[in-house]
């Protein structure tokens, strides 16, 4: 072997080598972590679906270096506990309803306007657009980091009472709502008895009469087994919940790029998969809710629109509070999509 093909040789080799060594320094870059994800419902909704989407990207990305330990079920608390913890650092991850943080982000109060949205089509409109990004983009000056949008979906009016068809049905009505004002606000203009409760207080609630009804999704009612203390669905959508993809602002502070770009390429791909997921088992939920012996009514349309007027007063509320401009962004995309 002459001299030219030795050098050629060692040059090759050397080449090797520095691509390797930079291929190892690139995998230092990933340590070896346990993130606690905290998921308030079963395993086998579509939270605990999206959160195991996501626990499986992250481990095929970083090599099963960074693991996703969920904690399903509520046991590590409900979504208010979840946020405290997050904030704190004692916990790594959760996806919590977009209207718990109306009380440290008073914009994401915009959300939760009941009846804003008709459809799918205009929630993802919305929510991957700027004013998804933008409200996102709030989060960690309070502590948290929004890494995409999963969702709890369009929510429904149940109760062990009697059937709602029309507005002065639910006149007294002991319902749980979230532990928010603008929920709060919404079912007292509607004429019900609001109580704000934590989740994993309900079934119980629900069981002992504390409560008369509640409304969510049909895949709540479903997995949660709520059907089997309560006998009355009406099919209102008064709202639709959004679920931001929530992180410690503190433990991502601590991940390097390529750990987050890892985090956040899966939360990304993760959200795409659960809410597909989601609006796919709702459908067959309810189907179940109905062979499990509730009895589903829908309302009529002249009937929808007396409640709507009935929340209108809340709608202006928190319209003003939120702001004229993101409100007027918000309602901007909407018309882009419902333009025919």
């Amino acid at each position: 072997m002459n001299n030219v093909k030795l050098k050629t040789l060692a040059a090759s080799m050397l080449g090797a080598l520095l691509v390797a060594g930079a291929t190892g320094a690139m995998a230092a870059d990933i340590k070896e972590r346990t993130i606690k994800y905290a998921v308030i419902y079963d395993i086998k909704h579509p939270h605990g679906l999206g959160a195991q989407k996501f626990a499986d990207l992250v481990a095929q990305h970083s090599g099963n270096k960074i693991k996703v330990k969920i904690y399903a079920g509520g046991t590590l608390g409900g979504e208010v506990q979840m946020l405290s913890a997050m904030q704190g650092g004692t916990v790594e991850m959760s996806a919590v309803a977009s209207s718990q943080l109306v009380g440290i982000i008073k914009e994401f109060a915009a959300l939760d306007l009941p009846f804003l949205f008709n459809n799918e089509k205009e929630v993802d409109a919305v929510m991957d657009g700027p004013v998804g990004k933008q409200l996102l983009e709030r989060l960690p000056a309070k502590g948290l980091v929004g890494l995409a949008w999963f969702e709890h979906g369009f929510r429904n009016l149940t109760n062990s009472k009697r059937p709602v068809q029309k507005l002065e049905d639910m006149q007294g009505l002991k319902v749980r709502v979230q532990q928010n004002s603008v929920a709060i606000d919404t079912f007292t203009a509607l004429g019900t008895n609001a109580v704000p409760m934590p989740f994993p207080e309900l079934y119980s609630a629900l069981e002992q009469k504390a409560v008369d009804g509640q409304e969510n999704p049909y895949t709540t009612v479903e997995s949660s087994k709520l059907f089997e203390v309560q006998k009355y669905l009406s099919v209102t959508r008064h709202s639709y919940t959004p679920l931001p993809l929530l992180m410690s602002k503190k433990f991502w502070d601590g991940l390097s790029a390529d750990e987050k770009k890892i985090i956040q390429d899966a939360a990304t791909e993760a959200a795409v998969y659960q809410r597909k997921t989601n609006r796919e088992v709702n459908e067959k939920s309810l189907q179940a809710l109905k062979a499990a012996g509730m009895q589903v009514t829908a309302i009529a349309p002249a009937e929808m629109e007396r409640i709507r007027a009935k929340v209108q007063p809340v709608v202006a509320k928190y319209s003003a509070q939120v702001g004229e401009t993101l409100v007027k962004e918000l309602f901007g995309e909407i018309e882009k999509v419902r333009k025919p």
